[in-house]
């Protein structure tokens, strides 16, 4: 028989609670804007519809930021069209998933009081903030690639 201890369930207290809560409804008052955007077929340029400026590297260089269709992206996956949402900027449809799951593990904790750091112990190993930046980086490329040959946007 082998000898397995078992961990003590952590529980999280008030204050806890109400941060995941707060957190959990951030997330999803993000993805609400995102559905309630109408997704912009040049690939850039949604982000404007909240009143925020076009991009300043855009249009002075005409080279894409690395956050670039990132809202764009985000307004297509709200819509259900990982394609579309992959291609305009896959990273944004990263952060979108990401943000997602941090919505659900928000409300998890603060409605049942239970830890959710155990379930970090089911994603594959290495994963870490290089990956992401890595990942960001890789999306930033695509997105300059895709503009620099006219391939950008999604009709």
């Amino acid at each position: 028989m082998i000898f397995s201890p078992i961990a003590p369930r952590v529980r999280v207290r008030l204050p806890g609670r109400i941060l995941a809560l707060a957190v959990s409804l951030g997330c999803l008052a993000s993805l609400m804007t995102a559905a309630m955007l109408v997704p912009d077929p040049s690939g850039v340029g949604t982000h404007t519809a909240l009143g925020l400026s076009e991009c300043s590297l855009l249009h002075i260089t005409g080279i894409p930021c690395w956050s670039c269709g990132m809202t764009t992206s985000w307004a297509w996956l709200a819509r259900g069209n990982l394609a579309a949402s992959l291609w305009v900027q896959p990273m944004g449809t990263l952060l979108a998933i990401l943000t997602g799951l941090t919505f659900w593990a928000g409300l998890y904790i603060a409605l049942t009081g239970r830890a959710a750091h155990h379930l970090i112990r089911y994603l594959p190993a290495g994963y870490s903030f290089q990956t992401l930046l890595g990942l960001a980086l890789l999306g930033w490329a695509w997105k300059i690639f895709i503009h620099l040959h006219h391939l950008d946007g999604w009709k």
